[in-house]
């Protein structure tokens, strides 16, 4: 068991700023090619962010409007606290708005948080309109427990920063939230965990409502995992460790896939 667990990778790390920025950016823009993959898309709404290491309260985005299959390093906006778009970003500097306020809370007020993800993905968003929190009805299930929270006041488009912090302080020190109405927000310490955990999301929402429905149409209830044993599998599952080397997978697909790599060039 201990050469199994020394064995496991490790996040890379990066005594040249400048790498990690390119780092970083490379893996962003893997992050939307595989939410495209997965339809994550819904026109011009979603947006995964990643802090920037070389300037302070700044992260990088998607610009408005450029499919999330499309999106490459070069093509990733950078935009700091008040809004600013920086010179280092791409030439389609079109900025969500809605994708700033939110982001801009989360990482002022989550210091922990790298990358967060926010998409109108199927089944998280019809999960949303029920306003409860998931049952742990498989392992899967308690990667979320106790570690998801539900934000009740939806009021449409973000727009305004006190609704975006209205939303941070929703999701507390959770590395999920189901926005009422409206979709899901992942934030965690890595991007591959953000994804790794955004795909988990979504396919417990399915199943979810696949089995309340079998459920209701037989007139039992669903079987859970008891409280004990879901905060067992918690641990297990729901780690930022964990969830950084599941969502490795992703990235080594799609760079598999892509026949890519990363190159850093000075």
């Amino acid at each position: 068991m201990a050469r199994t667990l020394a064995a496991i990778p490790k996040p890379p790390v990066f005594t040249d700023p400048l790498e990690e920025r390119a780092w970083r950016k490379y893996r962003l823009a893997q992050a939307f090619r595989i939410f495209a993959k997965y339809e994550y898309d819904e026109g011009v709404a979603g947006h995964i962010t990643v802090r920037d290491p070389i300037v302070p309260h700044a992260f990088w985005v998607n610009p408005l409007g450029l499919h999330f299959k499309l999106i490459q390093p070069e093509d990733l906006i950078l935009v700091n606290s008040i809004g600013d778009i920086l010179p280092e970003s791409g030439p389609r500097r079109l900025l969500n708005l809605a994708a700033f306020v939110i982001h801009l809370k989360i990482h002022e007020g989550r210091p922990d948080v790298m990358c967060a993800a926010h998409s109108h993905s199927t089944y998280a968003k019809a999960y949303s309109t029920l306003g409860k929190p998931l049952d742990m009805l498989s392992q899967d299930s308690c990667a979320f427990y106790n570690d998801l929270s539900i934000y009740q006041d939806n009021r449409g488009i973000v727009f305004e920063q006190n609704e975006g912090q209205a939303i941070v302080d929703a999701v507390g020190s959770k590395k999920v939230s189901n926005i009422i109405n409206h979709g899901a927000l992942v934030a965690t310490s890595s991007i591959e965990a953000s994804v790794y955990f955004y795909i988990q999301l979504e396919k417990i929402c399915r199943v979810q409502l696949l089995a309340d429905a079998a459920a209701s149409g037989r007139g039992i209830q669903t079987m859970k995992i008891a409280p004990k044993e879901a905060e067992a599998n918690y641990k297990q599952v729901g780690n930022q460790e964990f969830g950084w080397f599941a969502g490795l997978m992703e990235f080594e697909l799609l760079e598999r896939q892509e026949g890519t790599s990363f190159v850093y060039k000075k």
